[in-house]
């Protein structure tokens, strides 16, 4: 049975999980995950910078990172698996300094743009590697307990991200703020050398160079025609290309990998509707919280008049949740399984969105914190059972790609999330949020995109509990077993 096969460990007993390398590890996480975030707060510098970028070169300055980052994840968690999560861990590290390096000597936008991308290949590599090497160092029995605190240093790390943004924006300049990645590349790759032992490597490991480029190609066209979309319109040609080209891209991937003998990720693991459950889950998840990140620091700014600083600041209430419950959320999941914990943190997800969108310039900060808490206590109760789900779903021997098609899930929909958003945004406010006149429609326009956000997310969650409450544990692994079988 595949049960056997995800909580029985390598041949190799692997060493216990100490707490300097938990906390090595959730270290890389952050700072990965914070430089998602971190660039959204410097776009006023960079367009008024002496590189002068026109709006589609300001556009790829931020969004080349996201892009690369999550077209690369899949193939990048395999690439561990086979050739060892602690080397790619600190390859992934090298590639992120080296990327901020470049971005931070850029002297024009396409250097900038070129050094985002291999900041994002970095981050790609050190993300699956992290949770992969958790799910290794850490018996069954306290797997839950530690992927949530994986997932609440990915939480953290969006919210650093906003705060480290902000500072720079107002004290520093975008140029500091990624030279700040190079001395962190190099003390977080010190302290995985140190601290992080080895994990058993797994050489007979499926990497499937066709299938990784296929599947990285159908991601790279599906995430550009998201992020795109709302600056093109969804009809334009260049997003319309976008999608077609990636379903045929993933329809090709999807018929490759039926026919190897060792494929990359095998779709037919997605007849495991636990796994379906946790993909989708997570994706739900990071769609209403994303979304709530691209209008937050524009509410804060334009209809409350904070600076870029306290704008960063000023989302530090929701790792209130995030830093509390998601221990709790673990628990509950041993309990009672993952539906409960899954199904009310998805709905106070969605709740939270409903209560931000009432929020006008008159709303008081402690009231918006307050909608903010509910929030994040919906994200830290949920994403620990989804995280641990989708690990779960998968053989110990495929913990790379488990982490990969996790963080992968994570990114697309928090790129959907501000895609949707931003659509709706723009169809409805067409002034200036600067102008104090303006204020009003801006805010009855953000409040009806973020409406339609938590709407869609709700519809998601109802998927999710049917999923979890229709296939039952050895239902789910039967069907990655028959997966794994076929191949």
């Amino acid at each position: 049975m595949l049960r056997h096969a995800v909580t029985q460990g390598p041949a190799v007993p692997a060493p216990a999980l100490t707490r300097p390398a938990l906390l090595v590890l959730c270290a890389c996480v952050l700072v990965a995950q914070g430089m998602v975030a971190a660039v959204n707060l410097l776009i006023p510098q960079l367009a008024a910078s002496e590189l002068h970028p026109d709006p589609g070169e300001l556009l790829w300055a931020v969004d080349a990172y996201v892009i690369v980052f999550a077209a690369l994840l899949i193939p990048a968690g395999a690439l561990g698996d086979r050739y060892g999560r602690k080397g790619a861990l600190l390859a992934g590290l090298g590639l992120f300094a080296a990327g901020g390096a470049a971005s931070a000597l850029a002297q024009d936008p396409a250097v900038l743009i070129a050094g985002r991308g291999v900041c994002g290949a970095g981050a790609a590599l050190i993300m699956p590697a992290t949770m992969s090497v958790l799910v290794h160092l850490t018996p069954p029995e306290r797997r839950g307990r530690a992927l949530a605190t994986w997932t609440l240093s990915a939480g953290l790390g969006g919210l650093a991200g906003n705060v480290g943004g902000g500072l720079a924006g107002e004290y520093l300049t975008w140029r500091a703020l990624f030279w700040a990645v190079v001395p962190l590349g190099a003390l977080l790759a010190l302290a995985v050398a140190r601290a992080v032992p080895r994990t058993p490597s797994r050489p007979a490991a499926a990497v499937d160079p066709l299938g990784a480029a296929l599947l990285a190609a159908a991601l790279l066209a599906v995430v550009y025609g998201i992020i795109e979309g709302p600056a093109y319109g969804w009809a334009s040609v260049q997003v319309l290309t976008a999608f077609v080209l990636g379903a045929l891209l993933l329809a090709a991937f999807t018929g490759h990998a039926l026919r190897a003998a060792r494929p990359l990720l095998d779709p037919r693991i997605f007849g495991s509707r636990r796994l379906r459950a946790g993909t989708l889950g997570i994706g739900a998840a990071f769609f209403g919280l994303f979304a709530l990140f691209f209008v937050n620091a524009q509410y804060l700014q334009y209809a409350k008049g904070f600076s870029p600083a306290r704008t960063g600041f000023a989302i530090v209430p929701l790792t209130v949740g995030m830093a509390l419950v998601p221990r709790f959320g673990a628990r509950l999941q041993e309990r009672v399984g993952p539906r409960l914990p899954v199904g009310a943190g998805l709905g106070l997800i969605g709740a939270g969105l409903l209560l931000v969108s009432t929020a006008d310039a008159g709303t008081p900060y402690a009231l918006y914190a307050l909608y903010l808490l509910v929030l994040s206590v919906g994200t830290g109760l949920a994403a620990p059972s989804l995280t641990l789900t989708v690990v779960a779903e998968l053989p110990s021997h495929q913990a790379g790609l488990g982490s990969g098609l996790n963080t992968a899930a994570r990114e697309i929909g928090a790129a959907l999330g501000v895609a949707v958003v931003g659509t709706v945004l723009a169809s409805r406010f067409h002034g200036n949020p600067q102008d104090p006149a303006q204020v009003v429609a801006f805010t009855d326009a953000m409040g009806a995109a973020l409406r339609t956000v938590a709407v869609v997310l709700l519809c998601a969650s109802a998927a999710v509990v049917t999923w979890y409450r229709a296939g039952r544990r050895g239902r789910g692994r039967d069907a990655v077993a028959a997966a794994e079988g076929a191949s």
